[in-house]
Protein backbone atom coordinates (compact mmCIF):
# COMPACT_ATOMS: atom_id res chain seq x y z
CA UNK A 1 0.00 0.00 0.00
CA UNK A 2 1.64 3.68 -1.11
CA UNK A 3 1.29 6.68 1.33
CA UNK A 4 -2.02 7.66 -0.95
CA UNK A 5 -3.74 4.83 -0.11
CA UNK A 6 -3.02 4.09 3.13
CA UNK A 7 -4.16 7.68 4.24
CA UNK A 8 -7.12 7.25 2.46
CA UNK A 9 -7.53 3.95 4.30
CA UNK A 10 -6.78 6.11 7.69
CA UNK A 11 -8.76 9.32 6.86
CA UNK A 12 -11.86 7.05 6.56
CA UNK A 13 -11.27 5.03 9.89
CA UNK A 14 -10.58 7.87 11.83
CA UNK A 15 -13.36 11.12 10.51
CA UNK A 16 -15.60 8.85 8.57
CA UNK A 17 -18.04 11.44 7.31
CA UNK A 18 -16.43 15.03 8.47
CA UNK A 19 -14.06 14.10 5.80
CA UNK A 20 -14.88 12.77 2.53
CA UNK A 21 -12.01 11.56 0.50
CA UNK A 22 -11.33 10.97 -2.99
CA UNK A 23 -7.97 10.56 -5.28
CA UNK A 24 -8.10 12.76 -8.60
CA UNK A 25 -7.87 11.07 -11.16
CA UNK A 26 -5.89 12.74 -13.32
CA UNK A 27 -3.36 14.41 -10.55
CA UNK A 28 -3.26 11.26 -7.53
CA UNK A 29 -4.25 13.98 -5.33
CA UNK A 30 -6.05 12.41 -1.92
CA UNK A 31 -8.54 15.40 -1.68
CA UNK A 32 -9.94 15.00 1.98
CA UNK A 33 -13.31 17.43 2.20
CA UNK A 34 -13.46 18.33 5.81
CA UNK A 35 -16.27 19.86 7.90
CA UNK A 36 -15.25 23.02 9.79
CA UNK A 37 -14.86 20.64 13.26
CA UNK A 38 -12.63 18.10 11.99
CA UNK A 39 -10.13 20.91 9.74
CA UNK A 40 -7.57 21.61 12.99
CA UNK A 41 -7.61 18.06 13.66
CA UNK A 42 -7.27 16.58 10.37
CA UNK A 43 -4.82 19.06 9.67
CA UNK A 44 -2.71 18.91 12.72
CA UNK A 45 -2.61 14.88 12.35
CA UNK A 46 -1.27 14.94 8.71
CA UNK A 47 1.14 17.74 9.94
CA UNK A 48 2.44 16.50 12.95
CA UNK A 49 1.72 12.44 13.49
CA UNK A 50 2.49 11.35 9.70
CA UNK A 51 5.10 14.45 9.32
CA UNK A 52 3.68 15.89 5.98
CA UNK A 53 5.04 18.58 4.66
CA UNK A 54 2.73 21.72 4.91
CA UNK A 55 2.90 23.36 1.17
CA UNK A 56 0.27 26.13 1.74
CA UNK A 57 -3.14 27.35 1.90
CA UNK A 58 -5.10 28.15 -1.59
CA UNK A 59 -8.34 30.25 -1.22
CA UNK A 60 -10.80 30.31 -3.87
CA UNK A 61 -13.87 32.71 -4.23
CA UNK A 62 -16.84 30.92 -5.79
CA UNK A 63 -20.02 32.14 -6.85
CA UNK A 64 -21.60 30.80 -3.89
CA UNK A 65 -19.27 29.43 -1.91
CA UNK A 66 -15.00 30.05 -0.08
CA UNK A 67 -13.32 26.95 -0.84
CA UNK A 68 -10.24 26.82 0.75
CA UNK A 69 -7.73 24.39 0.45
CA UNK A 70 -4.46 23.33 2.19
CA UNK A 71 -1.75 21.13 0.39
CA UNK A 72 0.47 18.74 2.05
CA UNK A 73 3.43 16.45 0.78
CA UNK A 74 5.19 13.27 1.40
CA UNK A 75 8.26 14.39 3.42
CA UNK A 76 9.75 10.79 2.99
CA UNK A 77 7.72 9.36 -0.11
CA UNK A 78 5.75 10.33 -3.02
CA UNK A 79 2.07 11.66 -2.53
CA UNK A 80 -0.09 14.74 -1.68
CA UNK A 81 -3.01 15.51 0.19
CA UNK A 82 -5.03 18.85 -0.05
CA UNK A 83 -7.94 19.27 3.10
CA UNK A 84 -10.32 21.33 1.53
CA UNK A 85 -13.19 23.28 3.62
CA UNK A 86 -16.38 24.83 1.89
CA UNK A 87 -17.96 27.85 3.00
CA UNK A 88 -20.98 29.57 2.26
CA UNK A 89 -19.64 33.46 0.66
CA UNK A 90 -21.40 35.04 4.10
CA UNK A 91 -19.65 32.89 6.18
CA UNK A 92 -15.96 34.75 6.95
CA UNK A 93 -15.32 32.93 10.07
CA UNK A 94 -12.90 29.81 9.28
CA UNK A 95 -11.16 27.61 12.31
CA UNK A 96 -7.59 28.42 12.34
CA UNK A 97 -4.87 25.57 12.50
CA UNK A 98 -2.15 27.32 13.90
CA UNK A 99 -2.54 25.90 16.76
CA UNK A 100 -1.60 22.04 15.16
CA UNK A 101 0.30 23.45 12.02
CA UNK A 102 2.50 26.39 13.13
CA UNK A 103 3.70 26.64 9.69
CA UNK A 104 0.40 27.93 8.23
CA UNK A 105 0.91 31.45 10.59
CA UNK A 106 1.64 33.65 7.66
CA UNK A 107 -0.88 31.57 5.34
CA UNK A 108 -3.55 32.64 7.48
CA UNK A 109 -2.39 36.03 7.87
CA UNK A 110 -1.88 36.53 4.29
CA UNK A 111 -5.77 35.14 3.64
CA UNK A 112 -7.20 37.56 6.46
CA UNK A 113 -5.29 40.32 5.41
CA UNK A 114 -6.21 40.30 1.29
CA UNK A 115 -9.38 37.97 1.57
CA UNK A 116 -11.18 39.26 4.87
CA UNK A 117 -11.70 36.01 5.77
CA UNK A 118 -11.40 35.82 9.82
CA UNK A 119 -9.77 32.54 11.68
CA UNK A 120 -10.95 31.70 14.62
CA UNK A 121 -8.08 31.40 17.19
CA UNK A 122 -5.52 32.73 15.55
CA UNK A 123 -3.24 34.69 18.01
CA UNK A 124 -2.36 37.52 15.62
CA UNK A 125 -4.09 39.23 12.79
CA UNK A 126 -3.80 42.13 10.67
CA UNK A 127 -1.37 44.44 9.60
CA UNK A 128 0.32 42.05 7.38
CA UNK A 129 0.30 42.37 3.89
CA UNK A 130 -1.59 45.67 4.31
CA UNK A 131 0.50 47.82 6.86
CA UNK A 132 -2.14 49.29 9.34
CA UNK A 133 0.04 52.65 9.44
CA UNK A 134 -0.52 52.97 5.08
CA UNK A 135 -3.67 50.82 4.13
CA UNK A 136 -7.12 51.86 5.24
CA UNK A 137 -9.67 48.92 6.77
CA UNK A 138 -11.56 46.81 4.54
CA UNK A 139 -9.31 46.56 1.84
CA UNK A 140 -9.79 43.36 0.22
CA UNK A 141 -7.25 43.19 -3.01
CA UNK A 142 -8.19 39.80 -3.55
CA UNK A 143 -11.78 39.95 -3.46
CA UNK A 144 -13.36 39.37 -7.01
CA UNK A 145 -15.52 43.08 -6.83
CA UNK A 146 -11.94 44.56 -6.08
CA UNK A 147 -10.93 46.00 -9.59
CA UNK A 148 -7.47 44.96 -10.68
CA UNK A 149 -7.31 48.31 -12.93
CA UNK A 150 -6.52 50.62 -10.37
CA UNK A 151 -5.97 51.76 -6.61
CA UNK A 152 -8.81 51.91 -4.49
CA UNK A 153 -8.08 54.29 -2.17
CA UNK A 154 -5.31 56.99 -1.51
CA UNK A 155 -2.66 55.46 1.36
CA UNK A 156 -1.89 57.81 4.24
CA UNK A 157 0.16 56.96 7.17
CA UNK A 158 -1.53 56.70 10.08
CA UNK A 159 0.02 59.38 12.43
CA UNK A 160 -1.16 57.57 15.77
CA UNK A 161 0.14 54.17 14.31
CA UNK A 162 3.04 52.22 16.72
CA UNK A 163 4.22 48.85 16.41
CA UNK A 164 3.07 46.11 18.20
CA UNK A 165 5.26 45.45 21.56
CA UNK A 166 5.92 41.79 23.24
CA UNK A 167 8.17 42.76 25.50
CA UNK A 168 7.01 44.54 28.34
CA UNK A 169 9.79 44.70 30.76
CA UNK A 170 11.28 47.98 32.34
CA UNK A 171 13.43 49.19 30.12
CA UNK A 172 12.67 47.63 27.06
CA UNK A 173 12.49 49.50 23.89
CA UNK A 174 12.09 48.76 20.07
CA UNK A 175 15.25 49.14 17.88
CA UNK A 176 13.90 49.51 14.12
CA UNK A 177 15.88 48.83 11.17
CA UNK A 178 14.43 49.74 7.69
CA UNK A 179 12.33 49.86 5.73
CA UNK A 180 14.84 52.07 3.82
CA UNK A 181 18.19 51.01 3.01
CA UNK A 182 21.18 51.93 1.17
CA UNK A 183 22.24 50.01 -2.10
CA UNK A 184 20.30 47.04 -3.46
CA UNK A 185 18.45 46.19 -0.13
CA UNK A 186 14.67 45.59 -0.72
CA UNK A 187 12.41 47.29 1.70
CA UNK A 188 11.84 45.51 4.72
CA UNK A 189 11.18 46.53 8.62
CA UNK A 190 12.83 44.66 11.31
CA UNK A 191 11.66 45.68 14.71
CA UNK A 192 14.17 44.12 17.44
CA UNK A 193 13.01 44.35 21.18
CA UNK A 194 15.52 44.23 23.28
CA UNK A 195 16.75 45.59 27.19
CA UNK A 196 20.05 45.13 27.02
CA UNK A 197 22.71 44.10 23.93
CA UNK A 198 20.89 40.98 22.93
CA UNK A 199 17.38 40.76 20.83
CA UNK A 200 15.23 39.70 22.62
CA UNK A 201 12.08 39.48 20.30
CA UNK A 202 12.46 39.94 16.26
CA UNK A 203 9.44 40.90 14.15
CA UNK A 204 10.13 41.04 10.17
CA UNK A 205 7.44 43.55 8.50
CA UNK A 206 7.94 43.24 4.57
CA UNK A 207 4.92 43.50 1.46
CA UNK A 208 5.91 47.26 1.57
CA UNK A 209 5.92 47.02 -2.34
CA UNK A 210 3.35 44.75 -2.63
CA UNK A 211 2.38 44.05 -6.64
CA UNK A 212 -0.89 41.96 -6.72
CA UNK A 213 0.64 39.23 -9.05
CA UNK A 214 -1.87 36.99 -8.61
CA UNK A 215 -4.74 39.47 -8.51
CA UNK A 216 -3.26 40.76 -11.98
CA UNK A 217 -3.16 36.92 -13.45
CA UNK A 218 -7.05 36.43 -13.03
CA UNK A 219 -8.36 36.73 -16.53
CA UNK A 220 -5.57 36.68 -18.62
CA UNK A 221 -4.42 33.82 -21.13
CA UNK A 222 -2.23 31.66 -18.88
CA UNK A 223 0.68 32.01 -21.57
CA UNK A 224 0.66 35.81 -20.41
CA UNK A 225 0.69 34.86 -16.67
CA UNK A 226 3.93 32.99 -17.50
CA UNK A 227 5.72 36.15 -17.76
CA UNK A 228 4.42 37.33 -14.19
CA UNK A 229 5.87 33.77 -12.86
CA UNK A 230 9.35 34.74 -14.63
CA UNK A 231 9.72 37.47 -13.23
CA UNK A 232 8.49 38.38 -9.72
CA UNK A 233 11.46 36.88 -8.29
CA UNK A 234 14.45 37.32 -11.57
CA UNK A 235 17.40 35.33 -9.36
CA UNK A 236 15.41 32.52 -9.62
CA UNK A 237 13.09 33.00 -12.89
CA UNK A 238 13.72 29.75 -14.53
CA UNK A 239 12.56 27.56 -10.86
CA UNK A 240 9.64 29.96 -10.72
CA UNK A 241 8.93 29.37 -14.36
CA UNK A 242 9.22 25.71 -14.37
CA UNK A 243 6.88 25.70 -11.40
CA UNK A 244 4.18 27.20 -13.28
CA UNK A 245 4.69 25.12 -16.53
CA UNK A 246 4.61 21.90 -14.43
CA UNK A 247 0.74 23.05 -13.33
CA UNK A 248 -0.19 23.99 -16.68
CA UNK A 249 0.76 20.72 -17.91
CA UNK A 250 -0.08 18.94 -15.29
CA UNK A 251 -3.82 20.63 -16.17
CA UNK A 252 -3.57 19.11 -19.84
CA UNK A 253 -1.75 16.15 -19.20
CA UNK A 254 0.97 17.03 -21.56
CA UNK A 255 3.96 14.73 -21.98
CA UNK A 256 7.00 16.90 -22.25
CA UNK A 257 9.48 15.31 -24.39
CA UNK A 258 12.51 13.80 -23.13
CA UNK A 259 15.21 15.41 -24.47
CA UNK A 260 13.61 19.16 -23.29
CA UNK A 261 12.81 17.38 -19.26
CA UNK A 262 16.73 17.18 -18.75
CA UNK A 263 17.69 20.40 -20.60
CA UNK A 264 15.35 21.78 -17.32
CA UNK A 265 17.62 19.79 -15.23
CA UNK A 266 20.64 20.85 -16.66
CA UNK A 267 19.29 24.72 -16.39
CA UNK A 268 17.85 24.77 -13.19
CA UNK A 269 20.89 23.46 -11.64
CA UNK A 270 22.82 25.67 -13.79
CA UNK A 271 21.02 28.59 -11.91
CA UNK A 272 21.32 26.52 -8.27
CA UNK A 273 24.64 26.97 -8.59
CA UNK A 274 24.78 30.58 -9.53
CA UNK A 275 22.26 31.44 -6.62
CA UNK A 276 24.42 29.50 -4.31
CA UNK A 277 27.56 31.30 -5.15
CA UNK A 278 25.83 35.02 -4.84
CA UNK A 279 24.77 33.56 -1.32
CA UNK A 280 28.25 32.50 -0.40
CA UNK A 281 29.11 36.76 -1.55
CA UNK A 282 27.20 38.02 0.68
CA UNK A 283 27.96 36.10 3.24
CA UNK A 284 31.43 36.67 3.40
CA UNK A 285 30.27 40.68 2.68
CA UNK A 286 28.44 40.31 5.81
CA UNK A 287 31.73 39.07 7.83
CA UNK A 288 33.73 42.54 6.38
CA UNK A 289 35.68 39.38 4.41
CA UNK A 290 36.17 42.21 1.37
CA UNK A 291 38.81 40.33 -0.43
CA UNK A 292 36.93 36.73 -0.26
CA UNK A 293 33.49 38.71 -1.07
CA UNK A 294 35.19 40.19 -4.35
CA UNK A 295 36.84 36.98 -5.33
CA UNK A 296 33.02 35.15 -5.34
CA UNK A 297 31.67 38.20 -6.95
CA UNK A 298 33.71 37.25 -9.98
CA UNK A 299 32.76 33.38 -9.65
CA UNK A 300 28.96 34.86 -9.93
CA UNK A 301 29.76 36.82 -12.62
CA UNK A 302 31.46 34.05 -14.84
CA UNK A 303 28.44 31.92 -14.26
CA UNK A 304 26.60 34.69 -14.97
CA UNK A 305 28.60 35.47 -18.87
CA UNK A 306 28.35 31.77 -18.99
CA UNK A 307 24.72 31.08 -18.74
CA UNK A 308 24.42 34.13 -20.83
CA UNK A 309 26.58 32.59 -23.82
CA UNK A 310 24.73 29.41 -23.54
CA UNK A 311 21.21 30.63 -23.60
CA UNK A 312 21.36 34.35 -24.60
CA UNK A 313 20.24 35.50 -21.15
CA UNK A 314 22.06 35.70 -17.90
CA UNK A 315 18.88 35.19 -15.88
CA UNK A 316 17.84 32.47 -18.11
CA UNK A 317 14.58 34.23 -19.03
CA UNK A 318 12.23 33.38 -21.89
CA UNK A 319 13.57 29.49 -21.38
CA UNK A 320 11.12 27.65 -20.93
CA UNK A 321 7.23 27.18 -21.77
CA UNK A 322 4.25 24.86 -21.28
CA UNK A 323 5.15 21.78 -22.83
CA UNK A 324 9.15 22.18 -22.97
CA UNK A 325 11.60 24.70 -24.14
CA UNK A 326 11.40 27.35 -26.25
CA UNK A 327 14.79 27.12 -27.86
CA UNK A 328 17.29 23.99 -28.26
CA UNK A 329 20.27 24.28 -26.79
CA UNK A 330 23.47 23.00 -28.82
CA UNK A 331 25.44 19.39 -26.99
CA UNK A 332 28.82 20.50 -27.53
CA UNK A 333 27.88 23.85 -25.96
CA UNK A 334 26.41 23.08 -23.24
CA UNK A 335 29.52 20.27 -22.65
CA UNK A 336 31.45 23.25 -22.68
CA UNK A 337 29.48 24.78 -20.38
CA UNK A 338 29.61 22.28 -17.96
CA UNK A 339 33.50 22.43 -18.36
CA UNK A 340 33.81 26.40 -17.36
CA UNK A 341 31.54 25.55 -14.43
CA UNK A 342 33.32 23.36 -13.38
CA UNK A 343 36.78 25.90 -13.30
CA UNK A 344 34.36 28.35 -11.19
CA UNK A 345 33.59 24.96 -9.07
CA UNK A 346 37.56 24.71 -8.06
CA UNK A 347 38.02 27.72 -7.66
CA UNK A 348 35.03 28.28 -5.00
CA UNK A 349 36.32 25.05 -3.60
CA UNK A 350 39.69 26.76 -3.09
CA UNK A 351 37.98 29.67 -1.44
CA UNK A 352 36.21 27.48 0.82
CA UNK A 353 39.47 25.63 2.28
CA UNK A 354 40.38 29.08 2.41
CA UNK A 355 37.95 30.38 5.07
CA UNK A 356 38.22 26.93 6.69
CA UNK A 357 41.43 27.98 7.84
CA UNK A 358 39.93 32.14 9.27
CA UNK A 359 38.86 31.54 12.31
CA UNK A 360 37.89 35.37 12.57
CA UNK A 361 35.94 33.92 9.72
CA UNK A 362 34.01 31.03 12.03
CA UNK A 363 33.74 33.09 15.47
CA UNK A 364 30.96 34.60 13.48
CA UNK A 365 29.14 31.86 12.21
CA UNK A 366 29.57 28.81 14.28
CA UNK A 367 26.95 28.66 17.12
CA UNK A 368 25.65 31.47 16.04
CA UNK A 369 22.10 32.15 14.04
CA UNK A 370 21.10 28.37 15.48
CA UNK A 371 17.61 27.54 14.52
CA UNK A 372 16.77 23.82 16.56
CA UNK A 373 15.54 20.93 14.25
CA UNK A 374 12.31 20.52 15.94
CA UNK A 375 11.57 24.57 15.38
CA UNK A 376 12.51 24.16 11.77
CA UNK A 377 9.77 21.19 11.20
CA UNK A 378 7.18 23.09 12.95
CA UNK A 379 7.40 26.13 10.57
CA UNK A 380 7.89 24.14 8.09
CA UNK A 381 11.14 25.89 7.24
CA UNK A 382 12.33 24.63 3.59
CA UNK A 383 15.69 24.59 0.76
CA UNK A 384 19.34 24.98 2.64
CA UNK A 385 17.75 26.45 5.75
CA UNK A 386 15.98 23.33 6.66
CA UNK A 387 18.76 20.96 5.37
CA UNK A 388 20.99 22.81 7.80
CA UNK A 389 19.16 22.04 10.77
CA UNK A 390 18.63 18.10 9.74
CA UNK A 391 15.73 18.32 8.49
CA UNK A 392 16.54 16.28 5.15
CA UNK A 393 13.39 17.85 2.99
CA UNK A 394 14.39 17.97 -0.72
CA UNK A 395 11.38 17.78 -3.71
CA UNK A 396 13.99 16.59 -6.31
CA UNK A 397 14.43 13.40 -3.54
CA UNK A 398 10.83 13.36 -2.07
CA UNK A 399 8.29 14.55 -4.89
CA UNK A 400 10.68 14.01 -7.76
CA UNK A 401 9.70 15.90 -10.76
CA UNK A 402 10.56 17.21 -14.12
CA UNK A 403 13.09 14.43 -14.87
CA UNK A 404 15.18 14.36 -11.61
CA UNK A 405 14.51 10.69 -11.02
CA UNK A 406 16.39 9.54 -13.51
CA UNK A 407 20.08 10.88 -11.70
CA UNK A 408 21.59 10.15 -9.23
CA UNK A 409 22.51 12.71 -6.26
CA UNK A 410 22.07 13.52 -2.45
CA UNK A 411 20.92 16.61 -1.24
CA UNK A 412 23.45 17.41 1.16
CA UNK A 413 22.67 17.51 5.42
CA UNK A 414 23.91 19.43 8.09
CA UNK A 415 22.27 19.47 11.69
CA UNK A 416 24.10 21.90 14.09
CA UNK A 417 21.72 24.36 12.34
CA UNK A 418 23.90 27.20 13.02
CA UNK A 419 25.33 29.93 10.15
CA UNK A 420 28.28 28.14 9.46
CA UNK A 421 26.12 25.09 8.58
CA UNK A 422 24.06 26.41 6.55
CA UNK A 423 27.23 28.08 4.48
CA UNK A 424 28.45 24.30 3.94
CA UNK A 425 25.28 23.01 2.49
CA UNK A 426 25.25 26.16 0.26
CA UNK A 427 28.93 24.49 -1.01
CA UNK A 428 28.22 21.00 -1.27
CA UNK A 429 25.10 21.80 -3.15
CA UNK A 430 27.35 23.77 -5.67
CA UNK A 431 28.91 20.68 -5.91
CA UNK A 432 26.25 18.14 -6.12
CA UNK A 433 24.39 20.87 -8.67
CA UNK A 434 27.84 20.40 -10.94
CA UNK A 435 27.72 16.69 -11.11
CA UNK A 436 24.17 16.78 -12.07
CA UNK A 437 24.56 18.99 -15.02
CA UNK A 438 27.60 16.70 -15.73
CA UNK A 439 25.31 13.45 -15.53
CA UNK A 440 23.06 15.37 -18.07
CA UNK A 441 25.34 16.16 -20.81
CA UNK A 442 26.81 12.56 -20.88
CA UNK A 443 23.37 11.31 -21.66
CA UNK A 444 21.98 14.12 -24.05
CA UNK A 445 19.70 12.37 -26.83
CA UNK A 446 18.41 14.08 -29.42
CA UNK A 447 14.72 14.62 -30.09
CA UNK A 448 12.18 17.39 -29.91
CA UNK A 449 12.25 19.72 -27.07
CA UNK A 450 8.31 21.22 -27.27
CA UNK A 451 5.00 19.25 -26.80
CA UNK A 452 2.13 21.67 -27.80
CA UNK A 453 0.11 21.83 -24.54
CA UNK A 454 -3.48 20.92 -24.48
CA UNK A 455 -5.92 23.52 -23.71
CA UNK A 456 -8.57 21.99 -20.76
CA UNK A 457 -10.17 23.63 -18.05
CA UNK A 458 -8.93 22.41 -14.37
CA UNK A 459 -6.63 23.33 -11.36
CA UNK A 460 -2.99 21.99 -10.64
CA UNK A 461 -0.21 22.16 -7.92
CA UNK A 462 3.00 23.24 -9.96
CA UNK A 463 6.21 22.37 -7.75
CA UNK A 464 10.24 22.73 -7.81
CA UNK A 465 12.89 22.46 -5.36
CA UNK A 466 13.98 26.23 -6.33
CA UNK A 467 17.59 27.40 -4.84
CA UNK A 468 15.70 28.55 -1.62
CA UNK A 469 13.93 25.77 -1.34
CA UNK A 470 10.49 24.61 -1.98
CA UNK A 471 8.11 26.36 -4.42
CA UNK A 472 4.73 25.81 -5.13
CA UNK A 473 2.12 27.07 -8.09
CA UNK A 474 -1.08 26.55 -7.44
CA UNK A 475 -3.34 27.19 -11.23
CA UNK A 476 -6.91 27.59 -12.25
CA UNK A 477 -7.57 27.76 -16.08
CA UNK A 478 -11.09 28.13 -17.24
CA UNK A 479 -11.88 26.56 -20.52
CA UNK A 480 -10.93 29.27 -22.82
CA UNK A 481 -7.26 29.43 -21.12
CA UNK A 482 -8.08 32.24 -18.90
CA UNK A 483 -6.56 31.98 -15.45
CA UNK A 484 -9.25 31.33 -12.97
CA UNK A 485 -7.32 31.78 -9.68
CA UNK A 486 -3.08 31.68 -9.58
CA UNK A 487 -1.58 30.97 -6.06
CA UNK A 488 2.72 31.68 -5.48
CA UNK A 489 4.04 30.05 -2.56
CA UNK A 490 7.52 30.91 -2.57
CA UNK A 491 10.33 29.45 -0.32
CA UNK A 492 11.26 32.86 0.75
CA UNK A 493 7.30 32.94 2.37
CA UNK A 494 7.76 29.98 3.96
CA UNK A 495 11.19 30.36 5.46
CA UNK A 496 10.51 34.57 6.73
CA UNK A 497 8.57 32.52 9.58
CA UNK A 498 11.63 31.65 11.10
CA UNK A 499 13.85 34.37 10.61
CA UNK A 500 12.96 35.20 14.57
CA UNK A 501 13.80 31.65 15.58
CA UNK A 502 17.78 32.73 14.16
CA UNK A 503 18.67 36.20 15.42
CA UNK A 504 16.72 36.10 18.96
CA UNK A 505 18.97 35.68 21.94
CA UNK A 506 21.86 36.89 19.80
CA UNK A 507 23.50 40.07 19.88
CA UNK A 508 22.97 43.08 17.52
CA UNK A 509 26.39 42.75 15.63
CA UNK A 510 25.11 39.43 14.44
CA UNK A 511 21.80 40.41 12.84
CA UNK A 512 23.02 41.28 9.54
CA UNK A 513 25.53 38.19 9.32
CA UNK A 514 22.79 35.81 10.46
CA UNK A 515 20.07 37.75 7.96
CA UNK A 516 22.69 36.78 5.18
CA UNK A 517 23.65 32.84 6.43
CA UNK A 518 19.42 32.55 5.91
CA UNK A 519 19.38 34.21 2.11
CA UNK A 520 15.84 35.35 2.57
CA UNK A 521 14.38 37.14 -0.42
CA UNK A 522 12.20 40.50 0.50
CA UNK A 523 11.02 40.70 -3.45
CA UNK A 524 9.36 36.78 -3.47
CA UNK A 525 6.91 37.83 -0.79
CA UNK A 526 5.87 41.34 -2.64
CA UNK A 527 4.42 39.23 -5.35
Amino acid sequence: MNLIEDLQREIGARWGAAATCRIAPRTGVLEAVAAPDALEALCGWLFGERQLGFAGLVVEEGDQQWELRYAFYGSREPGWVQVILRRPLSQRNVPSIVRVVHAADWHEREAEDLYGLQFEGHPRLGDFVLHDDVWQEAVEPMRRSFPSDRLPVERHPRPDWRPRRVLQATGAFVMPIGPVFAGLSESAHFLLETVGEDVVRAIPRLFYKYRGVEKLAEGQPYIDVLLSAERFAATTAFSHALAYCHAVETIGSVPVPERALVLRVFLAELERLRHHVVAIEAICDSTALAVAASQVGMLGEELLRIAGWLTGHRYLFGLVTPGGLTVDLDDQRCQDACRQCGEVLRKLNRLEAMLQQSSSFLDRLEEVGFIASGDALACGLVGPIARASGVARDLRVVQPYGGYDRFAFQAPLEHEGDGYARLRVLFAEARQSLSLMEQVVSRLASGPIHAPPRLEAGAALGWVEAPRGAAFHWLRISEDGTVQRYRIVPPSFINWLGFRLSVEHFAFQDFPIILSTLDLSVAENDR
